[in-house]
């Protein structure tokens, strides 16, 4: 059983009140806890969704901590079938938190042995086979079972309309990040101005995993090199040498960008042959490249294929072949 606490060295927040960002997804389960305290019983399960390293799990923690139970952390590939699912809830308790990441994995015949756990708190369980098979009913404690996922649209509908809440995770403002940079960087007892929370935060994608991982790195650079001060000198070459630029581009991302921008003369590109030029899968192109430059309004989805745009070529320094400023996006 994991508890859901925190101490000086983690930078995972343990209360609402620390928890940066989300506003509106706060005060509704500050709403939430609060009824389930008054009531004895949690009265909803709830369901997140967004971005990978938005604060999902995080945020589970939190909830955890503010029932005042603990924390069972599993994914939905790893429950491969009913005993596995049988083991852990009959070993949790009244408050508990149940978190399935990725919950959109759970194969089929799991998935439905929590549609009664999430209406009634039993589990139906068939023991044996053909005539001798029997069903049993056990009881499942009070439990708040949290789903998470980068995925909803994989979710199935009767599961997802089984949770009274569905959470959109969104990400985060420069402000937003501005604080939470700050925040670790107190935690990991980093010197840090507000000039370097500014580099941080322009090069974390608007996501605090890859600030708090940049911030880890940074935390190693102080001590190893032993500075006094973290100046700017010193942080441009440490992002270039983990090849990431001033907007928080990977070496991979102008890879993409240069492909369609130069190798194809800013046409539009399939994405197969995108995956198949840079030696990646499609998947990979889909989920974890072309978010942030879609974000950032770098490239164009259209029928045709994946086009950049003239605000992406500027950016590189690759003269657009259309010129008309109206077309910047």
């Amino acid at each position: 059983m994991v508890k859901s606490e925190i101490n000086s060295n983690l930078l995972r927040p343990s209360s609402f009140k620390q928890y940066i960002g989300q506003k509106k997804i706060i005060e509704s389960l500050k709403l939430f806890t609060q009824a389930s305290k008054k009531r004895g019983k949690p009265s909803e399960h709830l369901l997140f969704y967004g971005p990978a390293g938005i604060g999902k799990t995080t945020l589970a923690h939190v909830v955890a901590n503010e029932l005042g139970g603990e924390i069972k952390v599993t994914s939905g590939a790893v429950i491969q079938k009913a005993g596995d699912l049988a083991a852990i809830l009959t070993n949790l308790s009244d408050y508990d938190v149940f978190f399935i990441d990725e919950i959109h994995r759970l194969p089929k015949p799991v998935e439905e042995l929590l549609y009664p756990v999430l209406e009634e708190f039993v589990l139906d369980i068939v023991i044996g086979k053909g005539p001798s098979a029997r069903s049993i009913r056990l009881n499942v404690p009070k439990i708040t079972i949290i789903g998470s996922t980068t995925r909803l649209a994989l979710l199935s509908a009767p599961l997802r309309d089984r949770f009274g809440m569905v959470l959109r995770l969104d990400f985060y403002s420069d402000q937003e990040m501005a604080q939470l940079i700050s925040r670790t960087a107190k935690i990991l007892k980093i010197p840090a101005d507000d000039r370097l929370i500014k580099m941080v935060s322009k090069r974390s994608r608007k996501t605090p995993r890859i600030a708090n991982r940049i911030m880890k790195r940074i935390r190693d650079l102080y001590e190893v090199g032993k500075f006094k001060v973290i100046n700017e000198k010193i942080i441009d070459d440490f992002f270039r040498l983990l090849d990431i630029d001033s907007i928080g581009l990977t070496n991979m991302d102008i890879k993409y960008l240069k492909l369609l921008g130069e190798k194809y003369n800013q046409t539009a590109v399939g994405v197969e042959t995108i995956a198949s030029s840079l030696s990646e899968d499609r998947q990979t192109i889909e989920e974890f490249i072309e978010p942030y430059l879609l974000q950032l309004g770098f490239i164009k989805k259209t029928p045709r294929g994946r086009l950049i745009t003239n605000k992406a070529l500027l950016h590189l320094g690759i003269k657009p072949k259309n010129t008309d400023q109206s077309t910047l996006l």
